[in-house]
């Protein structure tokens, strides 16, 4: 199958822009991020995306990313953390090197706090993110090959965990770039 050697799927604030440019490094490969991807589609930020055209325009656009990611990179992928609310995407991720990025709600509230950039936390961010991971959780589980907890770990350390995790050499080739 081809397509990206690692998929990382979390919630916002666990850390999978930071362990995916870390990752791609060490595996000596390319990194892109499908948030960024519809950043540059929609020419404004997400939260811009949100307030003027809805979640639901987002998640069109954020669909469309990550097809086009999963189809086109071979390297290091991080999906938005509600990508995997699509049914389609879920589908999609099936069989490819997907690591489920975990932390608590205390270490959430910690890393990415009253961050008003982030436009499901503007209320109650502990009870939002919560109330989001509920939802969630069930389905980043379903996709991921592999669970890595985040909590009290560098990100030199997460690396290194879902290196571990996926059986990836580290700093080695991984071969895929000679298959026919």
């Amino acid at each position: 199958m081809t397509g990206p050697l690692v998929v990382l799927v979390g919630p916002m604030g666990v850390g999978k822009s930071t362990v995916g440019e870390l990752l791609a490094d060490r595996l000596g490969t390319g990194y892109r991020d499908t948030d960024a991807d519809v950043v540059a589609t929609a020419g404004k930020p997400i939260a811009e995306i949100f307030y003027d055209e809805g979640e639901e325009h987002f998640r069109a656009l954020e669909r469309e990313a990550v097809r086009a990611a999963v189809a086109e990179h071979t390297g290091v992928l991080s999906l938005g953390g509600g990508a995997v609310l699509d049914e389609s995407t879920r589908a999609l991720l099936a069989g490819h090197p997907v690591v489920y990025l975990s932390m608590d709600v205390d270490e959430a509230v910690r890393r990415v706090g009253l961050n008003t950039a982030r436009p499901l936390l503007a209320v109650n961010p502990r009870r939002q993110w919560r109330e989001l991971m509920e939802a969630r959780r069930h389905l980043y589980t379903e996709v991921a090959r592999a669970v890595v907890a985040t909590d009290e770990r560098t990100p030199e350390e997460v690396a290194q965990a879902v290196l571990d995790a996926l059986e990836l050499p580290d700093g080695a080739p991984s071969g895929r770039e000679n298959t026919p």
